[in-house]
């Protein structure tokens, strides 16, 4: 072999794993970024017992609950979980989330494409259910007002794309802006035909508020205390810190083939 095809040869093979490294180093950095983030959005240990549900319950304009109203084909335990994916699709994915919570934010810019993939493909459900843990923890009703427009949005079969813009414009966790329904109806204008008349009746009447309110007293009493919780078919698997987007996949394939 010639000094220059020996040469060419050692120089792929420093490209490649100079890549190899580029990625191994990007998949640290979100491990990192989320592992990081988690630790915010946890339930106070000296205000868990009652203040989830006294807070989430607490609206400016409002000064009782209504009747608890879930949104349009809400299911599991007492229709508290908005699925996203077909039933048929074997394993089960159960989120619970904080439209405020910037853990939540990380964990679904790292794995959103991937939850995407695999719910378009069938092969995996994933049902979301909506907490109120910053408005316990910092005051305010942003988490509470972004889960009840979140809800009208799955009353318009728009769910899962106003759930991504709700996350991709997610203000600073201590910045109460989805307290505005007005902010959540603008939004909701980046999503094709959600912004209609019924949606915005629903943000402003506040049609799920008492349904958020029992979803947020549903967390509590499931003995979580930070948000997201993921669990893939009952585990959870947040907890681990090796988890990744690919491990994920692998996870979904091995339930499918089973």
């Amino acid at each position: 072999m010639s000094e220059k095809n020996r040469d060419g040869k050692r120089t792929a093979r420093e490209r490649l794993a100079v890549e190899r490294e580029k990625q191994k180093s990007a998949e640290r950095r979100r491990r990192t970024l989320i592992v990081a983030a988690s630790v915010v959005c946890v339930l106070g240990l000296a205000t868990v017992v009652g203040v989830l549900a006294a807070n989430s319950g607490k609206d400016s304009g409002s000064t009782k609950a209504g009747p608890v109203v879930a949104p349009s084909g809400a299911s599991g335990k007492d229709s508290l979980a908005i699925q996203v994916g077909k039933d048929s699709a074997k394993p089960t994915l159960t989120v619970w989330e904080d439209f405020r919570c910037p853990a939540c934010q990380a964990f679904e810019t790292a794995y959103r494409s991937t939850l995407h993939e695999l719910t378009d493909s069938g092969q995996l459900k994933v049902q979301y259910h909506l907490v109120t843990i910053i408005d316990g923890n910092l005051g305010g009703s942003g988490s509470k007002r972004a889960a009840n427009a979140a809800a009208c949005a799955q009353d318009a079969g728009k769910f899962r794309d106003f759930h991504d813009v709700l996350y991709e414009n997610q203000p600073k966790e201590t910045d109460d802006a989805y307290a505005s329904n007005a902010k959540l109806i603008e939004l909701a204008g980046k999503v094709s035909g959600l912004d209609t008349p019924a949606f915005q009746k629903c943000v402003n009447s506040g049609t799920h508020d008492s349904w958020v309110v029992k979803s947020a007293a549903a967390f509590q009493a499931g003995g979580f205390t930070g948000t997201p919780t993921v669990l893939f078919d009952g585990k959870n698997i947040y907890a681990d810190q090796t988890m990744t987007p690919a491990k994920l996949k692998q996870l979904v394939q091995a339930a499918n083939k089973g």
